[in-house]
């Protein structure tokens, strides 16, 4: 029997939970606010920042300065593209190891995650080395591929664990009927995971879309996303905060929207299967 929770625990949960999502949001509050300040008003301290006049002309020299659709175009592609191939080679992968007897299989899942515990840094040169002479060096293709690969074991462990709360005997019912493993997995396995299938893709958009060490250094200027549009705008003759914050808002604000509207599928999909 659940227990009942007093009012005052309400509300104390309440306080809590409203000072750390306050606490969590204000960074991009105040690079919002100082996006909306010009260069001289935004060094100022908090008081004057706030007091101070309100202008987008930072907005409009961020605009005129750097092509910012030609670098939200490639962040488009370069974050769906990478979700999707990754998806297509995570869902047959997630489907042997959930529903093919292994010993070894949590063995092979944790060493796929223990590689995400590897500097970047460390495969950096031969990567580049790589990329250089197979012509991948500053495009779309070669961001695609290797933030699929850095994103692969996520996606995999994510998968399997969704994969995982689907009883076996419906895909031994679907096999009795005469379905072959390509329908099984298309038209059975598939569409029961949706929740978690699309939680997974939600969360990998978010990470290739973040991701600043390899499209940084993979790229110079023809599919450079929106990371190398905001590193554009710290320079040797210093930081322009306003113009910074401009650049800042506009690159997440897209990442921010889809988030805000999927945030109900986003939570269904985590905790797919957490309660039986």
């Amino acid at each position: 029997m659940a227990r009942a929770v007093s009012n005052r625990e309400k509300t104390v949960t309440t306080i809590v939970a409203w000072t750390l999502g306050i606490l969590m949001f204000f960074p991009i509050l105040w690079i919002a606010i100082l996006s909306l300040k010009t260069e001289v008003d935004a060094i100022r301290g908090p008081i004057e920042v706030l007091t101070s006049g309100w202008t987008t002309e930072s907005y409009g020299a961020v605009q005129a300065r750097s092509d910012y659709f030609k670098h939200f175009t490639n962040s488009v592609v370069i974050a769906l593209g990478s979700t999707l191939l990754g998806l297509l080679i995570a869902v047959p992968a997630a489907w042997a190891m959930a529903f093919v007897p292994a010993k070894r299989t949590k063995n092979v899942l944790m060493w796929m995650l223990s590689t995400k515990m590897l500097p970047p840094v460390g495969v950096l040169i031969p990567i580049y080395l790589i990329f250089r002479d197979t012509g991948l060096l500053d495009t779309r293709t070669g961001l695609v591929i290797v933030l699929m690969l850095i994103n692969l074991p996520i996606i995999i462990w994510m998968l399997y664990t969704y994969f995982r709360e689907i009883p076996g005997e419906i895909l031994e019912a679907a096999r009795m009927d005469g379905a072959s493993l390509r329908k099984e997995v298309l038209y059975v396995l598939t569409p029961m995971a949706v929740p978690g299938i699309a939680s997974t893709v939600l969360l990998n958009v978010i990470l290739a879309w973040n991701e600043a060490f390899w499209t940084l250094n993979l790229t110079a200027s023809k599919a450079a996303p929106l990371t190398a549009f905001i590193a554009s705008y710290s320079s040797p003759e210093g930081l322009f905060y306003a113009k910074l914050s401009a650049a800042s808002v506009m690159a997440i604000a897209p990442i921010l929207i889809i988030g805000w509207f999927s945030q109900k599928q986003l939570v269904r999909g985590l905790t797919f299967g957490a309660v039986k």
